[in-house]
């Protein structure tokens, strides 16, 4: 196919689409807030974009939006190699970041230049989470789950017996990156507490 001749501009931007629909059998934890199934990277990374759209007045500092809907969305294409690693699971967490960096070398470099630059960039600047955009995108990426967890009585939390001071270190990114929502955040882990949702200890 001559739009497509190998080394091309084109054929390398359509090999990365191509590759990247592999996040969409990327299980994580999570379940959906109906409970019947775990939901991938690439539906968590959607529903991520929609937050930021409606959650974006809650941001103590001024955020380019544009930016931060291009950070949730490529910021879990590196599991498409690396796959999910649970949160709270201490083994796995041990070589996460020498798997993702092995991951980013790849997927981006399937790209030309100028945008595998732009989408790294993207990556790692969420993953230092030292500016106001990351560090939002921090927040939606930590409040996320504890919404689904909370609507699943528990969910994954009861599922590998989670408590409540190990939730809330997890939390610690929303209260930087969104100051406002922590109210609600410590109002979610005291009602999950006291419904039986969460092991307070």
């Amino acid at each position: 196919m001559k739009a497509l001749e190998q080394g091309s501009k084109l054929a390398q931007q359509i090999q990365f689409i191509l590759e990247i629909d592999q996040l969409k059998g990327v299980l994580r934890q999570t379940l959906l807030i109906d409970g019947s199934r775990q939901e991938n990277s690439a539906e968590h990374s959607w529903h991520l974009a929609i937050m930021a759209i409606l959650l974006a007045e809650y941001v103590p500092h001024p955020v380019d939006m544009l930016r931060v809907i291009k950070m949730m969305l490529v910021h879990d294409l590196v599991e498409v190699d690396a796959g999910d690693t649970f949160c709270y699971d201490v083994q796995g967490n041990q070589n996460k970041a020498t798997r993702e960096q092995q991951a980013a070398d790849r997927l981006f470099g399937l790209l030309p230049a100028n945008q595998g630059l732009e989408l790294r960039s993207l990556w790692e600047e969420f993953e230092a989470h030292t500016t106001p955009d990351a560090q939002f995108a921090n927040a939606l990426d930590r409040l996320q789950p504890l919404l689904h967890n909370w609507q699943t009585q528990g969910g994954t939390w009861r599922l590998h017996g989670i408590t409540r001071d190990r939730v809330q270190q997890r939390m610690l990114p929303v209260q930087e990156g969104t100051p406002v929502l922590w109210k609600m955040v410590q109002e979610i882990l005291e009602h999950s507490v006291a419904a039986g949702y969460l092991a307070n200890e």
